[in-house]
C-alpha cells in the first residue's frame, strides 16, 4: 500500500485538516499519516482557540514515519508559523519527499491560519519545494503580489509562483465566478485547464480535501496532470454530495467518491437478487399489468440526487405464456416514472428505498388492508396544473395517498382514468422486502 503525509492542523469538527486529510487518502487507499502542526478548537461556524505544536516537535513527526514507513508524497496544510515553516522545510529535503503544498492563509471561516510573519519564510522555504502548490485566488494574489481578476491575472500570477521555484501552480478557480469552477494549471509556460460545473452544497474542508487527493493520487505514482484530473472529479462529487453537518459552513463528503459506485454495486445486486426470487414465485406473472411491472431501488436519499441515483430494470418485466420475461438489464436512471415515486416517498420516509408495480386486483388489495397500510389516490382529481406539468403526475398521487394515512403506507394504489390502467405500487425498504410483501398478498 501506497503512504502518504498530511502536514496540518487539525481540526475538531473534523471537516478539514488532517482530520480530511486522513478521510480522503482513505477513499484512494492510500495509508494516511500525519505530522499535527497545530491543534485548533474549531466547528462549522468559527474557529474559537489554535495551539501550536513546537515546530521540533512537528519535525520529528515527520522523521519519525520517513525513517520507518516510508513517505510516497506528502501534503502541507496549516503551517501556523515561521519556525514550523522551517523545520518542515528541513525534512521534506532531508528525506526529499514528494510535495503537495495547499498555502492555508485564512480559514472558511476568516480565521487567519499562517501569520503574516510566515509568509516571506513560507516562500522563501516550502515553495521551491513543492511539486504541486494549490492556492485559492486570494491567497495566489497574497503569494504573487498582485490581483487577479481575469483568467489572464491568474496565468501571470502563476508565472510569478512558477518563478519562486514551484515546478507546477494550481490556481483554484472557486473563487471565481461563473458556470464552471475552472482550475488553471501552470507547467514550464504551458497552461491546462479543468472545469467543472460549479455545484450547489457544502465547501468546508474543499481547499485540503482537493489538495489531498492530488496528493494521494501522486503517492499511487500517478503524473500531476492525471492526479489533477481525478482530484477534480473527486472535490466536485464530494461538494454535491456534502451532508448537512452543524449550523453553518458545512463540511465536503470525503467518502462518496468511493461510497457511490459501492452503494451501486449494492443497490445492482439487491434488485438481481429479488428479481430471481420473483422468477420463483408461481403466480408473480398473474400480478403483472399490460404495460408490464418496473422494479426500483433508490440510492439512500442523500446520494439520490435525482432520476439518475435510482435503478430500475431498462426495458420492464412482461407477462410470458408461463412466466415473466425480464426484457434488458439493471441500470441506474432506467425508470423515469418509478424514480420519481421513490423521490417522492423519501421525502416522507428515508427508508422507504424500493417498490415494485404490480396489476390492480382487488383481491391483493383486500388480503394487502389486513396485514399491512394501504393507502389511494383519485386521479380524477388531478389538479389540472399538476396534469400539464410533465412527470408530476404519479409524485402528487403518491403524496395524496401518504398524507391521508397516519405512518407511511406499504401500498398505493389507483384505479385509473381514461387511458390509464389502474395501478398498485408496493414500497419496502430494499428490494427484497418487496418481495416477501408480494409473497404474503399471494396467500
Amino acid at each position: 500500500m501506497k503512504k502518504a503525509l498530511t502536514i496540518a492542523g487539525s481540526d475538531s469538527g473534523g471537516g478539514a485538516g488532517i482530520e480530511a486529510d486522513l478521510k480522503v487518502f482513505s477513499t484512494f487507499n492510500v495509508h494516511g499519516m500525519a505530522a499535527i502542526t497545530a491543534v485548533t478548537a474549531q466547528n462549522t461556524c468559527s474557529i474559537s482557540a489554535i495551539h501550536a505544536i513546537p515546530a521540533e516537535v512537528v519535525y520529528k513527526q515527520i522523521v519519525s514515519v520517513a525513517e520507518d514507513t516510508g513517505i510516497d508524497a506528502a501534503k502541507t496544510g496549516m503551517l501556523m508559523n515561521a519556525n514550523i515553516v522551517r523545520r518542515v522545510a528541513s525534512a521534506i529535503r532531508e528525506y526529499e519527499i514528494p510535495l503537495v503544498s495547499d498555502p492555508v492563509m485564512i480559514s472558511k471561516t476568516g480565521d487567519k491560519l499562517l501569520a503574516d510573519s510566515a509568509i516571506s519564510a513560507f516562500i522563501k522555504y516550502i515553495v521551491p519545494l513543492a511539486d504541486v502548490i494549490t492556492p485559492n485566488r486570494m491567497e495566489a494574489e497574497k503569494l504573487a503580489g498582485m490581483k487577479i481578476e481575469s483568467k489572464e491575472d491568474a496565468i501571470k500570477a502563476a508565472e510569478e509562483i512558477s518563478d519562486m521555484g514551484a515546478r507546477y501552480v494550481l490556481i483554484k478557480g472557486g473563487h471565481f465566478g461563473g458556470k464552471y469552477a475552472t482550475d488553471i494549471l501552470y507547467h514550464n509556460g504551458k497552461v491546462k485547464e479543468y472545469k467543472a460545473l460549479r455545484k450547489e452544497g457544502c465547501t468546508h474542508g474543499i481547499g485540503c480535501s482537493f489538495s489531498a487527493a492530488i496528493t494521494a493520487n501522486m503517492a499511487k505514482g500517478k503524473n500531476v496532470y492525471n492526479s489533477v484530473k481525478i482530484a477534480k472529479e473527486f472535490i466536485t462529487m464530494a461538494i454535491q454530495y456534502g451532508t448537512n453537518i452543524g449550523k453553518c459552513h458545512c463540511p465536503v463528503n470525503h467518502m462518496s467518491y468511493s461510497m457511490i459506485p459501492a452503494m451501486k454495486w449494492h443497490a445492482v445486486e439487491s434488485l438481481e437478487r429479488a428479481i430471481n426470487k420473483l422468477k420463483k414465485m408461481n403466480s408473480f406473472h398473474k400480478m403483472i399489468p399490460e404495460v408490464g411491472t418496473n422494479f426500483a431501488y433508490s440510492l439512500p436519499k442523500e446520494y439520490a440526487k435525482g432520476i439518475g441515483g435510482i435503478a430500475a430494470i431498462d426495458g420492464r418485466i412482461s407477462k410470458g405464456m408461463d412466466g415473466m420475461i425480464m426484457a434488458g438489464s439493471i441500470r441506474f436512471g432506467a425508470s423515469r416514472h418509478l424514480a420519481r415515486v421513490l423521490l417522492k416517498a423519501m421525502e416522507y420516509d428515508e427508508e422507504q428505498r424500493s417498490v415494485i408495480n404490480i396489476k390492480f386486483d382487488r383481491k391483493i388489495i383486500k388480503r394487502a388492508e389486513k396485514i399491512f397500510t394501504v393507502s389511494s389516490y383519485d386521479r380524477r382529481e388531478e389538479p389540472d396544473e399538476i396534469k400539464a406539468k410533465e412527470g408530476a403526475t404519479l409524485p402528487w398521487g403518491v403524496e395524496t395517498a401518504i398524507k391521508k394515512v397516519k405512518k407511511f403506507p406499504d401500498m398505493i394504489y389507483h384505479e385509473g382514468d381514461v387511458g390509464k390502467e389502474p395501478m398498485i405500487l408496493v414500497f419496502g425498504k430494499n428490494p427484497e422486502q418487496v418481495v416477501k410483501k408480494l409473497m404474503k398478498f399471494q396467500q
